[in-house]
């Protein structure tokens, strides 16, 4: 596709987009045995430092699923019984990634890193900044709307 035929970025645009990559993503988790809310919480305990507060977790990955939070719970607590996450001895209501969680993390990041490798190849860095602002700005409008009960 050139430049001139591309479409205008709109939530269709966007959609199709995320779905496309998503399910090159959700082929390779699968492959690990991991389903893509599993992958989520996984990532927001690495991003965390590889240890959470259980309420923190579950509120990051239903902000950023916009799941809803029994579902989301669910998920957390299916990654405990699994073996991924373990309680931290730091606190009670602190989760940890076990080793095997670690490794597992480890891995689905350098999965999804060599997809996105091959889907932004020769992608001007320029380009992929515009679209990173114009992203992260709709992301930011759409999240306030919805804290505005909209």
């Amino acid at each position: 596709m050139t430049a001139t035929a591309a479409p205008a970025v709109n939530g269709r645009a966007i959609a199709l987009a995320h779905h496309a990559s998503r399910a090159l993503l959700e082929g390779a988790l699968t492959r690990r045995g991991l389903a893509f809310e599993q992958s989520v919480a996984l990532r927001a305990v690495v991003l965390a430092g590889g240890s959470v507060d259980r309420d923190a977790l579950v509120a990051d990955v239903v902000g950023s699923l916009k799941a809803p939070e029994p579902a989301v719970r669910a998920v957390v607590d299916g990654l405990v019984t699994a073996g991924p996450l373990e309680r931290d001895p730091a606190g009670p209501s602190r989760l940890r990634l076990s080793a095997a969680g670690r490794e597992l993390a480890d891995r689905t990041a350098a999965d999804g890193a060599a997809i996105a490798a091959r889907l932004y190849a020769g992608i001007p860095a320029e380009d992929l900044a515009v679209a990173g602002r114009v992203l992260a700005l709709v992301t930011e409008r759409a999240n306030a709307e919805l804290a505005a009960g909209a």
